[in-house]
């Protein structure tokens, strides 16, 4: 991401309409009351109508589910939100999707993702899960525990991204999850994509094993040769 941070403390406007621009602005509270009974209703109808099993099928499903949404998240973080479009309206677009995030870091009310685009997502990969499990794989058992793991992921995912740009924790596991994620807002922005989970960072090269510095001498270096 190229667009300069504003420590304003007035949010950047993204629409003309006052009735967009409304539902650009979403509170973390609202992600909470919205997603929490999501994840549950999944987890306990799980609890509720599994076999006898279920005390090994639940606990796994919902870990794979976790799991399976921090790389859903890696994935949409470098893929889709720091895609890099030609066209002046696709720019538009992009940047109101993500772009104003690392251009105003620090704005309340754009740190977690809109129902706008979180529920049309959730629709997919509920599609998806009930394609592999119940009409692929047949194990229906499996079904709705992954699925609430995922929604979970998702929803942990939110709330710790709005804690990550409005902690003072300086110890332990959140402040290293806190410190990664903060660099990637760094001059640094095409490196750690990871905000929940850095093994993907690891996995995929986006890890840094050099200064930032050196990074951007060699992406400078390697534009200039084509």
């Amino acid at each position: 991401m190229a667009e300069r941070t504003a420590f304003s403390e007035e949010p950047i406007r993204l629409f003309r309409s006052d009735f967009l621009e409304f539902f650009s602005h979403i509170k973390p509270q609202v992600v909470a009351l919205l997603w929490t009974p999501v994840a549950l209703f999944f987890i306990g109808s799980a609890l509720l109508t599994g076999g006898a099993d279920r005390w090994l099928i639940v606990p796994v499903g919902v870990f794979a589910g976790w799991f399976v949404w921090t790389f859903v998240e890696y994935i949409m973080h470098r893929f889709v939100f720091h895609y890099h479009p030609k066209t002046e309206r696709l720019k538009r677009i992009f940047f109101t999707m993500h772009g104003v995030h690392h251009a105003q870091p620090m704005c309340k009310t754009r740190l977690v993702m809109p129902p706008a685009l979180s529920v049309p997502v959730a629709i997919i990969f509920f599609a998806l899960f009930r394609l592999l499990f119940v009409n692929g794989l047949h194990s229906e058992a499996w079904f709705n525990p992954v699925f609430g793991g995922f929604v979970g992921g998702y929803l942990i995912y939110d709330l710790l991204h709005y804690s990550i740009h409005h902690s003072s924790v300086r110890s332990g596991i959140f402040f290293a999850i806190r410190k990664h994620h903060l660099r990637h807002h760094g001059p640094c922005s095409f490196m750690r994509f990871g905000v929940t989970f850095s093994l993907w960072d690891h996995v995929f090269g986006t890890m840094p094993k050099a200064p930032c510095s050196d990074l951007l001498r060699a992406r400078e270096d390697a534009n200039a040769e084509v």
